[in-house]
Order: C-alpha cells, then sequence, then structure tokens
C-alpha cells in the first residue's frame, strides 16, 4: 500500500514502515492540489499543516489517516466517519516535549530571558547595568501556584515536572475528579516511584488562585477569553503551548497590555503564520513558531508510534 507523509515522518518510523512492505511517498502536496492527487494514496499521513478536509476525504479511496500528534482538529472526523475512514494518532510520543517547552517559556518569563535575549547583542554593552536591573526583578518557581487546564498526558507531564520543581499543582477539572500520579525518578542506578493524589477544582477557583496557568486542551475551541482573563489573579503569568485559537489573542494582548496578566508564553497562533502583530510585538511575552512537539526525540518517537499503529491496524 502506497502511503503519503504529507508533512514528512521520521527516518526511523519510515524504515520501520518499510520493512513491512508499505511504499511511503514523502511529496509534499500543497493543500489546494490534495484533493486531485488523494485518489493514487492508500493511506495519509499529516501533522498539523496539512488539513484533511471533506473534499480530500471524499476525493479518494483512503484506508487510513494517520495523525503524527495528539490533535485532530485539522482533520474532518465528520467526513471520515461517513465515509468509513478510521482516523488514528499519537497521544504518547510529544507529551514531554510539550511540557519541557512549557517551563522553557517560564524560565525565559521569570528571569527575563525573553527581555536579555533580545538586547544583550545589540546593547549588552551600553546598557549591561539597566539589563541587570531589569534581570534582578524576576522570580522563582519554587512555591508557586501552577494551573493546567486540560489534565491529559500533557498537562500530567506538566504537572509531574511542577511538582519537581517544588511548586504547587491546581488541576482544572468539571468533574472535581482525583487524579492519581506516579513519578519516576529515573538514576543510573536505580528508579524509584512516587505516587500521590491532586483533587480537580473547579474552573473560577484555578483561574483565581493561580500564580501561573497553562493550557492543554484538546482541539482549537476558545478556553480562554476576555471572561476569563478578568477572573485570572492579577499579576498571573499564562502560558500556550495547546493549540492556536484557545487563548482569544486580542484578549491575551489587551491582559498583558494592561498589566493584567504579566507575562504570556505563546507557541501557537489562531493563523500560522501570524497574520497580524496583536501578540508579535508585545512586551513581557516568550514567543515560539509551534514547536511544541518538535524536538529530535520526540520525532522519533511520533514516527515510531505511528508506524506501530498503521502496521497493528492492519495485522488485525
Amino acid at each position: 500500500m502506497r502511503i503519503l507523509a504529507n508533512d514528512g515522518i521520521d527516518t526511523t518510523g519510515k524504515n520501520l514502515l518499510e520493512s513491512k512492505g508499505f511504499e511511503v511517498i514523502l511529496e509534499k502536496i500543497p493543500q489546494n492540489e490534495l484533493a486531485n492527487r488523494i485518489s493514487e494514496f492508500d493511506i495519509l499521513i499529516v501533522r498539523s499543516a496539512t488539513k484533511v478536509t471533506a473534499e480530500i476525504i471524499e476525493a479518494g479511496n483512503l484506508k487510513l489517516i494517520a495523525r503524527a500528534g495528539v490533535g485532530l482538529d485539522n482533520i474532518d472526523l465528520k467526513a471520515a466517519g461517513l465515509k468509513h475512514v478510521p482516523v488514528v494518532n499519537t497521544p504518547n510520543a510529544s507529551s514531554r516535549s510539550v511540557a519541557e517547552l512549557v517551563f522553557a517559556h517560564l524560565f525565559s518569563v521569570s528571569r527575563y530571558l525573553h527581555v536579555s535575549n533580545k538586547e544583550m547583542a545589540d546593547n549588552g554593552k551600553e546598557n549591561f547595568k539597566e539589563l541587570k536591573k531589569i534581570g534582578s526583578e524576576g522570580f522563582e518557581l519554587q512555591g508557586k501556584k501552577l494551573g493546567i487546564i486540560g489534565f491529559g498526558r500533557i498537562g500530567q507531564e506538566v504537572a509531574k515536572m511542577a511538582i519537581g520543581l517544588g511548586m504547587e499543582v491546581i488541576v482544572y477539572d468539571y468533574k472535581m475528579r482525583s487524579f492519581d500520579l506516579t513519578i519516576s525518578l529515573h538514576s543510573k542506578y536505580q528508579l524509584k516511584n512516587f505516587q500521590l493524589t491532586l483533587q480537580g477544582v473547579d474552573l473560577k477557583t484555578t483561574l483565581s488562585t493561580s500564580d501561573i496557568i497553562t493550557i492543554h486542551t484538546p482541539g482549537s475551541e476558545e478556553v480562554i477569553g476576555a471572561n476569563e482573563l478578568n477572573e485570572i489573579k492579577t499579576g498571573a503569568v499564562l502560558i500556550n503551548c495547546a493549540r492556536g485559537g484557545v487563548v482569544n489573542e486580542q484578549a491575551l494582548h489587551d491582559a498583558v497590555s494592561s498589566g493584567k496578566i504579566s507575562f504570556a508564553g505563546v507557541d501557537v497562533f489562531e493563523n500560522e503564520p501570524p497574520t497580524n502583530d496583536t501578540i508579535l510585538k508585545l512586551k513581557n511575552t516568550s514567543l515560539s513558531a509551534h514547536i511544541g512537539a518538535s524536538t529530535k526525540e520526540a520525532q522519533e518517537r511520533v514516527g515510531v508510534e505511528l508506524a506501530e499503529r498503521i502496521i497493528g491496524f492492519f495485522n488485525k
């Protein structure tokens, strides 16, 4: 069977698929041409760049759609269901990478690295004392309350890291459930596991009591808008490494500009690349270009998990 990896696939995953007889094509077919070409392929692999629309699904005879990543918001699941095309994803592979990026943004804003990284190269000699003064206003993460909205695999990985840093974790859960976590501490010689339970709280409590809020909900439905930002503790930090559109960009711009939000870390945007400077030109922001799952290690894990899911699907 012919597989189109339209957004690419790691070499390890590609080799694994080819060892089982699949033909993997790495051609990048433009979005507006994909419907005309999709009948050439049996399986379609995408990341977030390619939108698998109803037109594309209806134009082909796909036996499987595979999403290299967690979110499925770029795939028309209704159209796939109507045509009986199964959809699989890789929910396990990228959690660690996204969680680490959350803390990369947190460390950046907490120690004003987002300022010094921009200013040191151009003004480090002349303004060294001023930059040192600005950086001296930084804060430690230990003892801070981290509110997590969306407590799936990524949210839980963030919680484990936060606990390791000595932070207090607040979990939003509309059902007010409790969650059991196992934290594994690896060393060269032994592995120790620590178990603990976190009790979910309501959204208002999460927003009003957290020093830092990070969002890890599935899909791109808006979670934080102007109303929610008004509920957030004044001076809090907001991190979005989930999906563009989860946080209303204009509302976030206004909240950061007014000081309601002291800092923001943003990896994802409503439009990519961004079509305006709503967030890009803001001060007190740490920005990245949708790289949450894009580490070398994660890409290899995604490729392997994707290959295993495709192989397993056809070996049923």
